[in-house]
């Protein structure tokens, strides 16, 4: 279960990030562009939130089974660089850049119709995807 969990997660990471990106990148040509926001555009920053609430899902109960999730939380982890970027960095980290998307999607689902709802989308969603960036263990990803 552990292995096909970890798999998952890993493999996971690029929907993720596509569709961080493509939601973005949508969010920012209209942004920029003048554009009225509308149900067309909310739906299509579903394809940032959806995969990364599934992903956060998928991390939750990885922390749980996984050696290097809660267990590794033993004494001196936070001396292990390691440890302490599988204990506390990126969880804590994936949960704010997964409450900021949150946060971004929803203030901007009550924006259609103004071109407010790009800009909640493309700052919310930017700060996310650094976040995102910012802690995915790079030497545990799937290739290296």
């Amino acid at each position: 279960m552990y292995t096909g969990l970890q798999h998952l997660h890993s493999y996971m990471t690029y929907l993720v990030l596509a569709g961080v990106l493509i939601s973005l990148l949508v969010a920012l040509a209209g942004w920029f562009g003048n554009k009225p926001f509308t149900d067309k555009d909310r739906k299509l920053g579903l394809l940032g939130l959806i995969p990364t609430h599934l992903q956060w899902v998928i991390g939750v109960i990885l922390y749980f089974v996984s050696p290097l999730g809660l267990d590794g939380a033993t004494e001196g982890f936070m001396k292990n660089s390691v440890s302490r970027l599988y204990v506390l960095e990126h969880p804590l980290t994936m949960i704010i850049a997964v409450v900021l998307i949150t946060i971004g999607y929803s203030r901007a689902k009550r924006m259609v119709g103004t071109g407010n709802g790009f800009k909640s989308i493309a700052i919310f969603y930017g700060i996310g995807l650094i976040l995102i960036l910012s802690r995915i263990p790079w030497n545990a990803w799937p290739g290296n």
